[in-house]
């Protein structure tokens, strides 16, 4: 198992770069770099690549809508060359709000675009001459729909690997079973770790099922809040903080019946809470949905307790095939903590 983290940044992104040296000396295996609506992530995740040596980086995520295929491909070869191939592509669909409302793009078709691309990417880091005739992507374009002109190409510069790594975010049945089948690795989202394979079993083997053996194992990343404790007080607090972003994203990611967040919630059997915690939120009465966020959720998905409570959330992660624990230090002595866990995993 593998460690990883996301490497947040607030004003000035070389903060994440000064504190990615130390996280990568402590033990830190993968840094993921977010891209919502805030600084590109392409920017950061280069300046990275200067300043790290062995932490693997990743994009979490690039949506699929606000570049080309092409483009996504030809980044995601450029930070793969700057960082000696260390470039993990972290693609997904994000949702209507951010894609309609923030890029101006309509939000359709999210598993057949997924899918072209990655098809695309993995053309282009082969250096095919490409020509691809799909549903959403036609290249070239054809000569009815521009000027007649485009020409098959191929990439000028020979990538460092033509096999980059594609993890996808997914939370949807037929999404999770588009990654299990094409992906390398998976990004889920609110996994908890002891109601994950009545969530997504299914859909994991069906993909599973269709999986080319060349691809190997699927990879999982995803974890939680960290703190090794024995301050009951403190670990409750720092599991308590969790409740903001459960709620920001059950509650108030997307409308009522879309909002995949939401969905999850009433799969892992809080069909009443998903539904208070939205009625509430989008209602703008933030602090009662907050305080409905199940508890054993919160305290399932935190690795925040004494050792031997930590120990053991790290090893229902590790049983429920996580394969890269994405870890939130939160406590006073996080880089002790990572390096801690880091001995425990290794």
């Amino acid at each position: 198992m593998k460690l990883s983290m996301m490497l947040t940044y607030s004003g000035d992104p070389r903060l994440a770069a000064a504190e990615a040296a130390d996280l990568e000396k402590a033990g830190i295996d993968v840094g993921w770099v977010p891209e919502l609506y805030g600084f590109d992530a392409v920017s950061i995740l280069g300046y990275l690549a200067a300043k790290t040596d062995t932490m693997e980086l990743g994009s979490g995520i690039f949506n699929i809508y606000g570049r080309t295929p092409s483009t996504i491909a030809m980044t995601a070869a450029g930070l793969d060359a700057v960082s000696s191939g260390r470039f993990i592509l972290g693609l997904g669909a994000s949702g209507p709000q951010v894609i309609e409302g923030f890029h101006g793009v309509k939000y359709d078709k999210p598993l057949g675009r997924q899918r072209e691309i990655m098809e695309i990417c993995r053309a282009i880091w082969r250096r095919e001459v490409v020509v691809h005739d799909g549903p959403n992507y036609q290249l070239p374009l054809p000569e009815d729909q521009g000027t007649g002109l485009g020409k098959p190409l191929k990439l000028i510069n020979h990538p460092v690997r033509e096999d980059i790594p594609i993890y996808l975010a997914s939370l949807g049945p037929k999404n999770v079973e588009l990654t299990a089948e094409v992906a390398d690795g998976w990004l889920p989202a609110f996994f908890h770790p002891d109601k994950a394979d009545g969530v997504w079993k299914a859909d994991l083997d069906a993909g599973l099922a269709k999986r080319d053996p060349a691809l190997g194992p699927l990879q999982v990343s995803t974890g939680g809040a960290l703190c090794i404790t024995d301050d009951d007080e403190m670990a409750r607090k720092i599991r308590d903080a969790g409740r903001f972003m459960t709620a920001l994203y059950v509650g108030g990611m997307g409308a009522k019946g879309k909002n995949f967040y939401n969905n999850i919630f009433r799969k892992y059997g809080y069909e009443q809470e998903a539904e208070q915690i939205q009625d509430l939120y989008l209602d703008g009465r933030k602090d009662e949905a907050m305080a409905l966020v199940p508890q054993d959720y919160l305290d399932a998905t935190a690795l925040v307790g004494d050792e031997g409570f930590v120990r053991e959330r790290v090893e229902a992660y590790r049983s429920a095939g996580v394969t890269h624990l994405q870890i939130s230090p939160t406590g006073p002595n996080p880089m002790a903590d990572i390096e801690k866990v880091k001995s425990w995993v290794s």
